[in-house]
């Protein structure tokens, strides 16, 4: 095992939390051991450790581009990420407003329905039903 290896693989820990870790590790099979060796060595442990951006951006900028190529599950693991790493529901939502701007209605739209989803799996107030403001006249 490389030291880049080991640092990717510390860093998926930290941000995606060791139950998903350990569930993709379990799930590895003799023909995915490469693409999760590559992902932990080259996103992990060469982009996720480099000091230029902190893991709060980091975790926008992948909301970002997730949302606008409509991979929805790694979104919803991605929206997990960003709440560890420090982003509240209303931050999350900003980042995919401003996606919508540039990858369109649609990409949003399903974005939020997933993110939707996911925080108000993880609890997040924010996903809870609001009431409809009613006409004060």
């Amino acid at each position: 095992m490389t030291d880049r290896y080991q640092a990717g693989m510390n860093v998926r820990r930290e941000v995606l939390g060791d139950e998903h870790v350990d569930r993709s590790v379990a799930s590895t099979t003799e023909f995915t051991a490469p693409f999760q060796e590559y992902i932990t060595h080259a996103a992990w442990g060469s982009v996720w450790t480099r000091p230029g951006l902190d893991r709060r951006t980091r975790s926008c900028i992948t909301l970002a581009l997730l949302a606008a190529l409509r991979c929805e599950d790694e979104l919803a693991m991605h929206v997990r990420a960003a709440v560890h790493n420090g982003l509240s529901s209303a931050e999350i939502g900003e980042v995919l407003l401003h996606t919508g701007v540039y990858a369109g209605v649609p990409a949003a739209n399903t974005a939020f329905a997933v993110a939707n989803r996911t925080l108000g799996e993880l609890g997040e107030p924010a996903a809870r039903r609001r009431e409809p403001e009613r006409d004060p006249g």
